[in-house]
């Protein structure tokens, strides 16, 4: 039996191994990678259960398939409890068996592409993906990790383009509910007719196009989150309904005539001031409150200065990553050291999203890996001749440190030359060599990781 199938499986296009007993199977499985044993259920001095209880102690077990000819329910029901994938009795087609192995196999890649998606899941929205050097963007990162555990209602504010929504998805996803959908919506950009519809579903014939019954995403977030892009747009009888169904867990889909219970932690955002919306009356003071239950303020790029090469050098990374994956040879970007100057003297009126954007398009004319000032847009390159002094001021550096980064910046410019720096800095070459070598093992220093083995 054993070399017939071991035949029929390998003419059916299978790599197969066969052992003359669980126990050198159980040893075989242990040193090379199988993704499904099949086996007896009497196998001697080991028998089928045995071998299930060993295979599922394994690192990425495969699955098994039993074949017996001692059929009986509580024997399938003990195989399938120990973690057997199937079961089959003899005597059997061989097509029936084939058709168990392809679902069994079938079944163990798409649960390997779930895996897959989930480690990238946790990798682009864990807290370890949010860049914090500055101390007002560590604030920040401190209370996301604080509530992600908490179902309360958050309120994220801050400009356009300062990750709102980056935040919102890593509170989702480092909460108790990743299990469950995160579903984002923008009010902005959704027409104010359809935002109800859109939000809370209809019933079929509900109004002229509405051929089919639609769920609405408040219902699609069961469980979940849902983040509310641009609140501050949302329409006063629009507002009203919102507040109901976050007051009372139920959305009634239009044209129905019974409410649905729902469980969904929402987080709101918006670039608008709506303190000031609520003094003009165009926002509902009772509904503020209600989903402003903790409040998230991400600061501007251009308030956390300390934050900008870093962030440019993970999306750099990020493209590096990307571009192994498509046609051609792939390359690492970095920064040169002029247009790492350049990007800390703008201003970043888009804040990160114009970052991303200014990097593409570094990437997509640089010539090397080597992304030069030259590859910049014009209104990043338009302050090449920035005022120093008000960068570091923007930047909160000490004296200590604007004298260190000054230094640093002679000796580049004198392309290393420390006699030609010293005399420019009006410093002997001792003092130069002296402070050099104190930064140098400061850095070292630095990138020592800590008794305590805690990371940035």
């Amino acid at each position: 039996m054993r070399d017939l199938l071991a035949e029929e499986l390998g003419d059916a296009g299978f790599s197969v191994q066969a052992t003359g007993s669980a126990t050198a199977g159980l040893e075989l499985a242990r040193t090379e990678h199988f993704d499904l044993i099949i086996t007896d259920l009497r196998l001697g001095e080991m028998d089928g259960f045995d071998l299930i209880r060993g295979v599922k102690t394994l690192p990425d077990a495969p699955h098994v398939v039993m074949i017996t000819a001692f059929a009986s329910i509580e024997t399938a029901i003990k195989a399938v409890k120990l973690g057997a994938y199937d079961y089959i009795t003899k005597p059997f087609e061989i097509e029936q068996l084939l058709l168990v192995v392809d679902k069994a196999l079938t079944e163990r890649v798409l649960h390997r592409k779930v895996e897959h998606l989930q480690r990238e899941v946790d990798e682009r929205y864990g807290f370890a993906n949010i860049i914090a050097k500055s101390q007002s963007m560590r604030d920040v990162l401190a209370l996301v990790q604080r509530i992600a555990t908490s179902s309360a209602s958050v309120l994220l504010t801050g400009e356009s383009g300062t990750g709102k929504e980056l935040v919102a998805r890593a509170i989702h996803y480092n909460s108790a509910r990743n299990k469950a959908n995160f579903v984002g919506v923008n009010l902005a950009a959704v027409p104010e007719g359809l935002i109800e519809s859109e939000l809370f579903g209809h019933k079929k014939g509900a109004f002229t196009d509405a051929r089919t019954d639609k769920p609405g995403l408040f219902v699609e977030a069961d469980n979940g989150t849902i983040f509310l892009d641009e609140i501050g747009e949302l329409a006063l009888p629009l507002q009203a309904k919102l507040l109901r169904v976050l007051q009372e867990h139920e959305v009634r889909p239009l044209g129905a005539t019974k409410n649905q219970r729902v469980d969904v932690r929402v987080i709101a955002a918006t670039n608008r001031n709506l303190e000031t919306m609520l003094a003009d009356g165009s926002f509902r003071e009772d509904l503020y409150y209600r989903l402003n239950v903790i409040q998230l303020d991400l600061p501007p790029l251009r308030s956390r200065p300390e934050d900008i090469v870093p962030l440019a050098e993970h999306i750099l990374e990020k493209l590096s990553e990307r571009s192994a994956t498509a046609p051609g040879p792939a390359r690492r970007w970095r920064l040169s050291p002029e247009a790492q100057h350049l990007l800390l003297a703008y201003h970043w009126p888009g804040n990160v999203r114009e970052l991303n954007n200014v990097l593409e398009r570094g990437v997509a004319l640089c010539q090397g890996e080597m992304i030069a000032d030259d590859d910049l847009p014009s209104q990043v390159r338009e302050k090449r001749s920035a005022d120093f002094l008000g960068t570091a001021v923007a930047r909160r550096m000490t004296v200590a440190e604007l004298e260190r980064e000054f230094i640093e910046r002679v000796l580049e410019d004198e392309a290393g030359n420390k006699t030609r720096a010293a005399q420019r800095l009006g410093l002997d070459r001792k003092t130069l060599y002296r402070k050099l070598d104190e930064y140098a093992k400061d850095r070292a220093s630095t990138r020592a990781p800590s008794p305590s083995g805690d990371g940035e």
